[in-house]
């Protein structure tokens, strides 16, 4: 479907729906089996235009497969969870062990991959800290053996449903994505829109994934990752987030267009149009 939202804010890319399926779609990139790759690479393939697909043995890396809702993969971490934990922040410092669980690691973690598992990404201060992080994620086990990424242009609603549909947007367009999800809402307004702490994809997966499934569900914006953030840089460029809501209240946000602020002139001033109303 054309989204009226993405027409009126003039988005660069368009949105992406995120479906969690059984059905394998045609000529979809996908990562090679076992390979390293960010889920981002393929967030911005679905925002170029081209649908991308993963499965339990084409997540990307263990944290991508827990941030599209393949369990916790980070229990299968070379060196065990703990290692993970120190990872995410402090390091794991030259041994035995970590020498040979660095092998272990070698083609399935970038070179800055490699050295952030001995001197840490320093995203979380302590080990214990990391360990409370991860156990606060809403890690799923999803019953699909897929997840799409793709162009919502591209989706069927009345054959397919995605779960979750992303915005990638510049900071007017994010503000304005903000006020629209508020515009219609029985939900708490100061509370209703969220930038959770988490990878990349936990922030289009996993965390709104678990929103579309609360009694009030909130929008998620993301790409706050800094990886992820470096990862997709040279493709979508420096100036966007994520914006990722469930489907109803897309649909919702879709429907309250006609008669919103996007046409006024505070908006049409922001988004630099010229004319009177």
């Amino acid at each position: 479907m054309e989204s009226k939202i993405a027409l009126s804010l003039k988005l660069k890319f368009p949105p992406i729906a995120v479906l969690w399926t059984d059905l394998e779609p045609d000529k979809a990139a996908q990562f090679g089996k076992g390979k390293w790759g960010c889920a981002m690479f393929m967030l911005a393939t679905a925002a170029k235009g081209r649908t991308a697909m993963f499965d339990r043995e084409t997540a990307g890396c263990w944290g991508g497969a827990v941030g599209l809702g393949f369990g916790n993969f980070y229990e299968r971490w070379p060196g065990g969870i703990d290692c993970f934990y120190k990872f995410l922040s402090t390091g794991n410092q030259p041994s035995e062990k970590s020498q040979k669980v660095m092998e272990n690691l070698s083609g399935r973690l970038s070179r800055e991959g490699l050295d952030n598992f001995l001197n840490g990404e320093r995203y979380v201060k302590t080990p214990e800290q990391a360990k409370k992080f991860v156990e606060a994620l809403p890690i799923t086990d999803v019953p699909t053996k897929f997840v799409v990424f793709k162009p919502l242009a591209e989706a069927d609603l009345e054959k397919e449903e995605p779960a979750v549909i992303v915005f990638l947007a510049n900071p007017d367009q994010i503000s304005a994505l903000t006020v629209m999800f508020n515009y219609e809402t029985d939900g708490d307004r100061l509370q209703n829109v969220i930038v959770p702490a988490g990878a990349g994809c936990h922030q289009i997966g996993i965390i709104p994934l678990h929103e579309s499934k609360s009694e009030h569900p909130r929008a998620v914006i993301g790409m706050t990752d800094i990886s992820a953030r470096n990862n997709v840089k040279r493709r979508l460029g420096h100036d966007l987030l994520s914006f990722a809501v469930p489907l109803k209240l897309f649909l919702k946000m879709e429907g309250n267009v006609e008669g919103s602020f996007l046409e006024r002139h505070s908006w049409k001033e922001l988004a630099g149009e010229q004319g009177e109303e």
